[in-house]
């Protein structure tokens, strides 16, 4: 089990720490309502620092980025970033992954914990253009600073106007007084705020002085049971749950990262999938009557036919109701539609909605 540098201040802060993704992490401090609110209405943050970073660097660095993701990396300018898949060769994803242009040559690509070494492995083998990579997923450490009262609680911390930062933007600079601090506003909360990655041996001071800062706006620590809530309340996919190596990016609903403007991994295959329509589509519900989806949980019509599987589900903290993401055949997606979902063999009455469930 890997720890973060953070490891200890969690374990001292009264975290319920779990496995995840092969690292020990919070799962939760105060409990994850009270965490979730926290977010949606104020400020916390959490550790994630458990995520995979990869610079590639060189004359062929676009190219090999342009090779192995489904998104079109060359409308990327420096301090711009873009949400991305890794199509496999059999019409699946190997991971979703942000991709950062810090320059023309040079650019980070953020991938999920337990996807690190699989993702380095099968980018590699298509460097044939000499780019230099490095994983620095060991060396860096990432916070997540959340919540619609982030850019107040953290602005005396730097110089960057972090009022003015576009979603999707990163910059570089001094934070707490620590040298080359990257700062990005990509957000997987819905929540808005700002991600923040430092090298490890400064991960203590960061964290601490991001607490002192936040203190006058009521700052929390965060696990990730509460980071799982919010993503979901924007219908935000989670690898493993909602996308896997067996599902298309046109099934979850991905198709706006799935440019055909360029030649990608199995692009061939995946136009003719859109030409042709998709026979299973991830869509978003919410259950009508008493019963929380959990992953796996059969989905089925009003015959008691199976049409698909749940993803992702959970009682939603902001909107006191159920809901769930999941996979059903494309004749069941339309918004409104009544499905059912099996929870302990009861077919249990769901609608279809179009995410976000919880709107701003």
């Amino acid at each position: 089990m890997k720890n973060t540098a953070l490891t200890q201040v969690h374990i001292g802060l009264g975290a319920k720490m779990v496995p995840f993704a092969g690292y020990n992490m919070p799962v939760q401090y105060a409990g994850i309502n009270a965490e979730h609110e926290t977010v949606r209405k104020g400020v916390g943050v959490f550790d994630v620092s458990h995520m995979g970073e990869f610079i590639l660097k060189g004359d062929k660095a676009l190219d090999l980025i342009q090779r192995v993701t489904s998104n079109d990396a060359s409308k990327l300018y420096d301090g711009k970033v873009q949400y991305s898949c890794l199509p496999n060769k059999d019409g699946g994803i190997i991971d979703d992954l942000l991709v950062y242009r810090i320059d023309e040559q040079t650019y980070m690509l953020v991938v999920n914990a337990s996807n690190i070494e699989k993702d380095w492995n099968w980018i590699s083998q298509f460097n044939t253009g000499d780019v230099v990579m490095k994983d620095i997923s060991d060396r860096t450490s990432l916070l997540a600073v959340q919540g619609p009262k982030a850019a107040e609680a953290l602005q005396s911390l730097t110089d960057i106007d972090l009022g003015s930062m576009e979603y999707y933007s990163f910059k570089k600079g001094v934070f707490a007084g620590i040298d080359n601090v990257l700062v990005s506003a990509t957000g997987y909360t819905g929540a808005g705020g700002f991600e923040l990655y430092v090298d490890n041996e400064h991960a203590q001071a960061l964290w601490d002085a991001v607490f002192k800062a936040g203190e006058p706006f009521g700052i929390k620590p965060i696990g990730l049971g509460a980071r799982d809530t919010l993503r979901l309340e924007m219908g935000f996919c989670l690898y493993g749950n909602d996308i896997d190596d067996t599902t298309s990016p046109l099934e979850a609903g991905l198709g706006w990262v799935t440019k055909f403007n360029k030649e990608f991994t199995n692009s061939a295959a995946l136009a003719g999938q859109k030409a042709a329509g998709v026979k299973q589509k991830l869509v978003g519900f919410e259950m009508i009557d008493r019963g929380i989806p959990r992953h796996d949980y059969e989905i089925v019509d009003a015959e008691g036919n199976n049409i698909g599987k749940v993803t992702s589900g959970t009682q939603s903290p902001s909107l006191q109701k159920a809901i769930g993401l999941g996979y059903v055949k494309t004749g069941f997606t339309k918004e409104g539609t009544e499905i059912f979902v099996k929870i302990r063999d009861n077919a249990v009455k769901a609608k279809v909605v179009k995410p976000p469930f919880y709107k701003n």
